[in-house]
């Protein structure tokens, strides 16, 4: 979800992103200097983690304005909208945009499967259009406005820029600021109409069709997710990928009603990710899991968590966004580690031979289940007694 069209001058006097007008020194520079002060804060884009900042900066009276090309919250959206329990529980979403999946089932390439479960935790997936739609109104109840399809046109006017624009932040490049260089590109469609899917997350392990990932079958709000990534150059093969899931589930009267594809990075956090005067958020500052790529909460997180920074150093005489979020953002160290094993692509012989393994099993359930993953004491505790 992305609202960016940089690099133009305008008219009136307002100074236009791009290096070639000012010496590349520093953020401030690289963007050009503040003109008016009309404006608090620029968001550009209505991401999961622009509206979070847009909501948090204007709910603190800062005078917020969100640039997104896009006519409506809920047109294009380009993710499947799962949320994991950490991020429902910082959301509380409206029930009816979501519904509630407890447990994963995790398939070899052989499809053999495994059943994994954790007491008391649960995904939700959502009917992201009207998510979207929900978190844009709390953000324009709290103050912000926002100019839908309107690009950001580069004639800055406010104090602070926040980069809300995706993967290929364009805010990034012209703010000098660092650059998602590691991603896998994903496929997904809608279903409607498909039967036989249990209430689970099921997701599918197969280095042929889904190198440096997975596939996945969501039972989604009214529909049926479908889709897979791949760390390999080019477009997945998603129709191999229905035929292979049709002998799982009863595809004979589905009826395709959506799809999307983009970018996933996951190369994690870029650095820089801010200067004095400009911020990255979500996507643009890759703070997406480098092992899952699940990235709305943290989207979520870093967008309420600049905001805030934000609102404090212009407000308060806080310290400076650059300085006020060091050691917020995630540096990913392990899941990093855990990403290069994937992009080696392991053979398919051997992931079915894992697939049942005690070890593996803790390995997948500290993955999907554990709030901190790889860096929680509980998961670290599970992975030995697996092994006894």
């Amino acid at each position: 979800m992305t609202g960016v069209g940089l690099l133009s001058r305008c008219c009136d006097g307002h100074v236009a992103f791009g290096s070639r007008h000012f010496p590349p020194t520093s953020g401030l520079t690289r963007l050009g200097r503040v003109v008016t002060e009309a404006t608090d804060v620029e968001i550009v884009g209505a991401s999961f983690a622009g509206l979070a900042c847009a909501q948090a900066c204007a709910a603190r009276r800062l005078r917020t304005v969100v640039w997104e090309r896009k006519r409506d919250a809920g047109e294009g959206v380009r993710t499947t909208g799962l949320l994991v329990k950490e991020a429902a529980d910082d959301m509380d979403p409206p029930p009816e945009l979501t519904r509630k999946i407890h447990g994963v089932r995790l398939y070899g390439p052989s499809l053999a499967w495994v059943d994994l479960d954790a007491p008391g935790y649960y995904f939700l997936a959502t009917d992201t259009p009207e998510l979207m739609r929900w978190l844009a109104r709390r953000a324009e109840d709290a103050g912000a406005d926002i100019r839908w399809g309107h690009a950001f046109r580069g004639e800055r006017s406010a104090t602070m820029v926040v980069g809300a624009d995706g993967p290929r932040s364009r805010v990034a490049r012209h703010a000098g600021l660092g650059i998602n260089r590691r991603s896998l590109t994903g496929v997904e469609a809608e279903f409607a109409d498909v039967r036989g899917v249990e209430d689970r997350l099921h997701v599918f392990l197969d280095s042929r069709l889904a190198p440096g990932y997975i596939g996945w079958v969501v039972p989604g709000v009214g529909i049926t997710q479908v889709g897979l990534a791949s760390s390999r150059p080019g477009r997945p093969p998603l129709d191999e990928f229905l035929d292979r899931v049709s002998t799982l589930f009863d595809l004979s009267s589905a009826r395709r009603v959506g799809s999307r594809g983009g970018l996933i990075p996951v190369g994690g956090t870029v650095r820089p990710f801010a200067s004095r005067d400009v911020v990255l958020v979500g996507d643009a500052a890759g703070v997406v899991s480098p092992l899952t790529a699940g990235g709305i909460h943290t989207a979520l997180s870093s967008g309420r968590a600049a905001g805030i920074a934000i609102a404090s150093h212009l407000l308060d005489g806080g310290p400076p966004p650059d300085v006020a979020l060091r050691g917020m953002y995630p540096r990913f160290t392990t899941k990093r580690g855990m990403r290069a094993a994937l992009d080696l692509h392991p053979p398919n012989a051997l992931l079915d031979l894992v697939l049942g393994s005690p070890r593996f099993r803790a390995l997948a359930q500290t993955v999907f289940f554990h709030h901190r993953g790889l860096l929680s004491s509980d998961a670290w505790r599970d992975l030995v007694r697996s092994g006894r």
